[in-house]
């Protein structure tokens, strides 16, 4: 089983201290994150894209290469790339472009995105949120199939005449769909053949369970299911002490969270709501090494997935802090995942 990490970059001030944290700083840290996630032999890390003041991630593929020379194993992928307000072709060329710089290493994850400024930005009306991501899912599945792409064009994309797309990747560069929960998205992406990154953010993690058995069934009727692989993405915080990491990670989280809510219409979070969420059973990975290896195979028993990935930046964490989470997750929790296989 693999285990990594993901992050927006958010930006902000600090809990406590008060100290702003900008985009410039933010981006130097993060490439310090990566690199020590590298060195204590983690397995991924994504960057998640978004066009919002508090987010220093707008163009992954640029930050990502950002480490790709200073890192030697891990690998360096989007979480996610907002396909629907992109052009497919750019996007298949800069993580191809990543992907021969890594040696390899390259993985790009595409979905709708949990938020919309993308669609007014780049001049494209929320009444075709669904079309056009399924639009340019096609043609980017197509873009990967053949050196020359061959695309008749449609309601959002252009008609394409046998042109080539360069560079091609080194190897097999995977290609993730992120999905939020309802059963058509993981119904297509077993269809399809695609890996499955399935965001647990809220309710109950096994609860999850018909999703991961409809993408794979729908994978094996399609003639795919040696190509299914899922990846379980959630919210989390680990270190030495367990009610030391969850009291770090609450004042970060719960001011993500309240200001979504604001947005959207959701009261503001408790700290009684956040420490049931942390429990074996709740959607959030906060606590001690033990206690996340174990909800990890506990889960795995039943959702059956290949990889773990922690947004463990959510809000602003102190960046030393950060440091010594990837340090225990790379040396005390990555290791007995392995053992357990």
């Amino acid at each position: 089983m693999e285990i990594g990490l993901y992050t927006f970059g958010d930006v902000g001030r600090l809990p406590g201290s008060g100290k702003q944290v900008g985009w410039h700083e933010r981006l130097g840290n993060l490439m310090e994150e990566i690199e020590l996630a590298d060195q204590v032999g983690l397995d991924v890390f994504g960057l998640g894209e978004h066009h919002r003041p508090n987010y220093a991630i707008s163009s992954p593929a640029v930050a990502l290469a950002g480490a790709a020379r200073t890192t030697s194993s891990i690998k360096l992928s989007s979480a996610v790339t907002v396909l629907s307000s992109d052009d497919p072709i750019r996007v298949y060329q800069d993580f191809a472009t990543l992907d021969n710089i890594t040696d390899g290493r390259a993985e790009l994850m595409v979905g709708r995105g949990s938020f919309i400024e993308s669609f007014p930005l780049f001049g494209y009306e929320l009444d075709d949120y669904n079309t056009l991501f399924e639009e340019k899912l096609a043609m980017l599945l197509a873009i990967d199939a053949e050196e020359k792409l061959r695309w008749p064009g449609g309601q959002h994309t252009p008609q394409v005449p046998g042109l080539g797309v360069y560079p091609r990747p080194v190897g097999d560069m995977p290609i993730w769909i992120a999905v939020g929960g309802t059963p058509d998205s993981a119904i297509r992406a077993g269809a399809l053949g695609m890996p499955l990154a399935l965001a647990v953010i809220g309710g109950r993690p096994r609860q999850f369970k018909g999703l991961t058995d409809l993408y794979r069934r729908a994978a094996e009727q399609s003639g795919e299911g040696a190509k299914a692989r899922v990846s379980l993405n959630v919210h989390g915080f680990v270190g030495e002490d367990s009610q030391a990491a969850a009291d770090l990670f609450f004042p970060a989280q719960k001011a993500v969270m309240d200001q979504i809510g604001r947005e959207r219409g959701w009261a503001p979070q408790t700290r009684a709501q956040y420490d049931a969420s942390i429990t074996p059973e709740g959607a959030m990975f906060v606590g001690s090494p033990a206690q996340i290896t174990d909800k990890i195979l506990s889960l795995r028993e039943d959702l059956g997935f290949d990889r773990v990935s922690i947004q463990m930046a959510i809000g602003m964490i102190d960046h030393k802090e950060m440091l010594k989470a990837i340090e225990v997750l790379g040396t005390k929790v990555a290791p007995e995942l392995r053992k357990a296989g």
